[in-house]
C-alpha cells in the first residue's frame, strides 16, 4: 500500500493489513498474555532480539503491531508505540529523553493533566521546565538553552484552541540543536487534518481515547516517532509497563476504519454550531480553528450562566473526554483543568466561564436545538 496523503480513506482501512494462515477477513484478537517457544534456544533468541517472534504481550503482540504500523503510515513516521492511556503516551517519552539537569520547554496552554505531570512529577527529578507561549516565536528563541532537550506543545490547544506553527517551532529548535525532541499532541487535529512529523516534529502524540477510537469505549494513547528517534525507547516502554491490551488495540483498529468519515462529519457539524453560537445573544465569543469537532465559547453572564447551560443540556453529554461520535460538553476550569493553578489559568486566558464543546456526528439540528433550549434557561 503506497503512502499517499490522498489515500487516507483507504489507509485507515487497509494500511498495514495482514492475515493469519486461515486468511480471515477481519484480523483476530490475540488475547494471550504470553507466547510459547518451541525450545530454549528460540526463547533465548527472542529475548536477545535475534528472533523477532513474540514472547510476552507487555513486550509485543500482533494486535499492537498492526495498530502501531497503521498509525505510523497515517502520521508519516518511522515507528509507533501504543500506550494504555494518553498520559502514558506523553510521560513515557519524556521519561526516556529527559534526565536531571536537562531543560524542557512547554507551551503555557496544555491539557490539565499534562500540565500537572510537568509541574508535580517531571519537575521533581531535577528537570528545569519553562512554560512559555510557543505562539510567540521570539519568546521561544529567548528560552532555548544549551541543555534544552525537548519541546512539548498542543495545537490546537486544549481547551482554548490556540494554534501554534509546528514547522516554525521545529525549524527553530533543530537549527539551535538538532538533538532537541519536538513533541506535538495531535489529538484534536488527528492525522486527517495535521501530520506533525511531516512538518518537522519528532514525535506526534495522541490520546487514542478520543478521535482515533472515536466510540468512547477505549482508554489508550499513541506516540509516533520520526526516524531520528532511537528504538532504545522500546525498552523504556517495556520496563515501565506502559503497553496497552490486545483487545483495546483491536477496538482502535476498528475505530480507525471510519476516522476520515467521522472527521468530515465532526467538522461539518462544528462549523454550523460555531455560526449558531456566534450569533446567539448569550455568547460573548467562540473559538473554532475551522477543522475537527472541538470548539470553546464564553457566555456573557459568566460562570453561573455556564453552570445553568451545562445543567440543562439533554442531548449533549455533560462529561470530560472528547472526539466521540456523541456530543460532549464540559467546564474546563472545574473539570479537565482543575489541577492548573487559577492564577496560571487566568494568565493564559482559560477563564472560569469558558465552556468546551466536543461536537459529535448526530444530526446537527438536534445538537443546535439542545443548546438553544439550554441557553434559554439562562
Amino acid at each position: 500500500m503506497t503512502n499517499k496523503k490522498n489515500n487516507l480513506n483507504t489507509l485507515c482501512i487497509h494500511g498495514a493489513n495482514k492475515h493469519t494462515e486461515i486468511n480471515e477477513h477481519v484480523y483476530p484478537i490475540f488475547q494471550s498474555s504470553t507466547f510459547l517457544f518451541k525450545d530454549v534456544a528460540e526463547g533465548a533468541a527472542r529475548f536477545a532480539g535475534t528472533d523477532k517472534g513474540y514472547k510476552y504481550t507487555r513486550l509485543g503482540n500482533p494486535n499492537y503491531d498492526i495498530l502501531a504500523k497503521r498509525l505510523t503510515i497515517l502520521e508519516e513516521g518511522e515507528f509507533a508505540h501504543i500506550y494504555p492511556t494518553g498520559m502514558a503516551a506523553i510521560s513515557t517519552p519524556l521519561e526516556h529523553f529527559l534526565s536531571a539537569n536537562d531543560h524542557l520547554i512547554a507551551d503555557n496552554m496544555l491539557y490539565g493533566c499534562t500540565d500537572s505531570l510537568l509541574r508535580n512529577i517531571i519537575s521533581r527529578f531535577g528537570i528545569e521546565i519553562s512554560f512559555i507561549d510557543l505562539a510567540n516565536e521570539e519568546e521561544f528563541k529567548k528560552n532555548l538553552k544549551n541543555n534544552t532537550k525537548a519541546i512539548i506543545l498542543e495545537t490546537p490547544t486544549n481547551p482554548t484552541m490556540k494554534e501554534i506553527d509546528i514547522q516554525s517551532i521545529s525549524d527553530i529548535a533543530h537549527n539551535f540543536n538538532e538533538e532537541i525532541k519536538v513533541m506535538v499532541d495531535n489529538t484534536f487535529a488527528t492525522p486527517i487534518y495535521q501530520r506533525p512529523i511531516e512538518l518537522g516534529a519528532d514525535i506526534s502524540i495522541h490520546s487514542c481515547t478520543k478521535y482515533i477510537n472515536g466510540h468512547g469505549d477505549v482508554v489508550a494513547g499513541a506516540a509516533i516517532f520520526n526516524k531520528k528517534i532511537s528504538e532504545k525507547i522500546n525498552h523504556t516502554q517495556g520496563d515501565l509497563g506502559t503497553t496497552t491490551s490486545p483487545f483495546d488495540c483491536w477496538l482502535m483498529l476498528r475505530g480507525l476504519k471510519t476516522l476520515p468519515l467521522r472527521m468530515e462529519r465532526h467538522t461539518e457539524n462544528a462549523k454550523k454550531i460555531t455560526e449558531f453560537l456566534k450569533n446567539h445573544p448569550q455568547i460573548d465569543y467562540v473559538k473554532y480553528p475551522g477543522f475537527s469537532g472541538m470548539l470553546c465559547f464564553e457566555l456573557k453572564k459568566g460562570v453561573e450562566a455556564g453552570k445553568t447551560l451545562l445543567n440543562n443540556v439533554r442531548l449533549c453529554g455533560l462529561a470530560v473526554s472528547l472526539g466521540n461520535v456523541d456530543t460532549l460538553i464540559q467546564h474546563p476550569a472545574s473539570m479537565t483543568h482543575a489541577a492548573v493553578p487559577k492564577e496560571h489559568r487566568e494568565k493564559i486566558g482559560l477563564t472560569d466561564g469558558l465552556v468546551r464543546l466536543s461536537v459529535g456526528i448526530e444530526d446537527v439540528d438536534d445538537i443546535i436545538e439542545d443548546l438553544e433550549q439550554a441557553l434559554r434557561k439562562i
